[in-house]
């Protein structure tokens, strides 16, 4: 989205300078050879115009500047020089100099709509939004090419978060040309970011009705489809979208992704395949057809697009990590950690990677590994108790009895009564510190989760042999 009313201006309005060139060939040729030769030429002010303009429009504002000070002085009174003097400086954010000489230009002629469009590119440079609003429904008034102003008013909405105005003025504009994508596609993401999918299904709809050849709508209404977990409906979309155009890529890519969603990994694969033959290999689809292989537990294949993935881009992390996965489901340890590292040197505080740097630790018996690993995850942030575990067991199986118990106090406090820590701190302190808080966390464990105590059971047989702690189950099950 553009950053400000002036962005969408110039995006609107722009020309390609070698049209404006072949144009205005002859008073360019002229206006350029008098700056080299410092005679003076005279230009009417429609060539002054198509000079300014070619040169914004170039980039080179130092002989734009040029050609309007030149062209002020042979015609002070050009209503259209003024406004291109304004326009400059407004890219140059000399906002007052610019108000000063719209306001001269609205006495003379309060009717011209560019006047107002002009003054609402200040407003929306310096986020005065409402205002700016409030001057283009008064340039809308004047002017005979409405659409132009509805877009400049759509965007003006979307900065002000008023997704409903907003999706108006853009439907405004498809009222005047169906074939406007940049606003169909504006009139979607309103209703997007109101989560309004099914209206914007109803409003699609209509839209395919009027132009039932028209992919961009199909796959939009594919997309609100895909959001509501309608699968069935949003292929049928992307498969109209592919239908009409045989080379839209974007609809192969959510026709494939849809494929995912109802396990039909093969078609998804060929799908994504389609994409590879349209453009240059995309490091998201060859990671996609890896993924599907995975699915079909097709691991050489996946293994080759998961190694091509990283070829294409060895900065992808999720590459490397897809790598490391795959190995690490086929219990080869050494390669899994191997390229887990890759992907950590790409992102280092990435919790998904340090959890599984410090599994795959565990695995090849590198336990203060594994533990730097966890803690870290930990210090991040990540609190999911099968971390917590995963630190406990490590620190349970080293014999670190103390720093497993101080584990387990500190995951209670982040994750009060949860029963799996519960009965593990009860356990523990059966085993190493009192009985009395043996006790106390055993009945606030079965006053949890009853059945729990069946799994802590195999986990611990030495506990649950004490008489204390089966007179205390015994309670607890007749209570329940």
């Amino acid at each position: 989205m553009p950053s400000s009313l002036l962005d969408c201006l110039i995006l609107h309005r722009k020309r390609n300078p070698m049209d404006l060139f072949s144009e205005y060939n002859k008073p360019l040729k002229k206006f350029e050879s008098m700056l080299k030769t410092n005679n003076v030429y005279f230009f009417d002010s429609l060539e002054f115009e198509g000079i300014i303009q070619y040169y914004i429009d170039s980039g080179k504002s130092s002989l734009a500047k040029k050609a309007l000070a030149l062209g002020l002085e042979q015609h002070p009174m050009s209503v259209s020089l003024k406004l291109l003097d304004a326009e400059i400086l407004i890219f140059d954010d000399k906002y007052p100099a610019a108000i000063e000489i719209l306001d001269a230009i609205q006495a003379m002629e309060p009717t011209n709509e560019e006047v107002y469009i002009q003054k609402a590119t200040i407003y929306s440079k310096t986020n005065a939004h409402e205002k700016a609003v409030a001057q283009l429904k008064i340039a809308l008034d004047f002017s005979e090419e409405k659409a132009d102003v509805y877009a400049l008013l759509g965007m003006e909405y979307l900065f002000l978060y008023n997704f409903n105005e907003a999706r108006e003025n853009f439907i405004a504009c498809l009222d005047d040309d169906m074939e406007d994508y940049s606003s169909l596609y504006n009139v979607v993401y309103c209703f997007d970011m109101e989560n309004k999918h099914v209206e914007a299904i109803e409003f699609l709809t209509k839209y395919i009705d009027k132009d039932p050849y028209s992919e961009v709508a199909w796959h939009q209404l594919g997309r609100q489809h895909y959001v509501l977990d309608q699968f069935n409906e949003a292929l049928r979309a992307f498969d109209y979208a592919v239908l009409v155009d045989e080379l839209f890529v974007g609809a192969y890519i959510e026709k494939a992704k849809t494929l995912e969603k109802l396990g039909r990994y093969s078609e998804a694969i060929e799908n994504y395949k389609a994409t590879l033959e349209l453009e240059d290999a995309t490091t998201f689809a060859l990671l996609r057809i890896g993924e599907c292989f995975l699915e079909l537990k097709d691991y050489d294949n996946a293994l080759q697009f998961y190694k091509r993935t990283v070829h294409e881009d060895p900065l992808l992390d999720k590459g490397w990590m897809a790598l490391s996965s795959i190995y690490y489901q086929q219990k080869d340890y050494e390669k899994s950690l191997y390229y887990i590292n890759k992907a950590l040197d790409i992102d280092q505080i990435n919790t998904a990677y340090l959890r599984r740097f410090g599994e795959i630790n565990i695995k090849l018996s590198f336990y203060e590994e594994a533990v730097k690993a966890f803690e870290l995850c930990i210090e991040l942030g990540d609190n999911d108790l099968d971390i917590w575990m995963a630190l406990v067991d490590v620190h349970y199986f080293l014999g670190d009895f103390e720093l497993a118990m101080q584990s387990l106090k500190d995951a209670n406090e982040q994750i009060p009564n949860t029963a799996e820590l519960v009965y593990r701190l009860a356990c523990l302190h059966f085993l190493f510190d009192t009985e009395e808080n043996g006790v106390y966390y055993l009945k606030k464990g079965l006053a949890i989760d009853f059945e729990y105590h069946k799994i802590m059971l195999e986990m611990y047989p030495s506990v649950f042999d004490l008489h204390v702690v089966q007179d205390i189950v015994s309670f607890y099950k007749f209570s329940f």
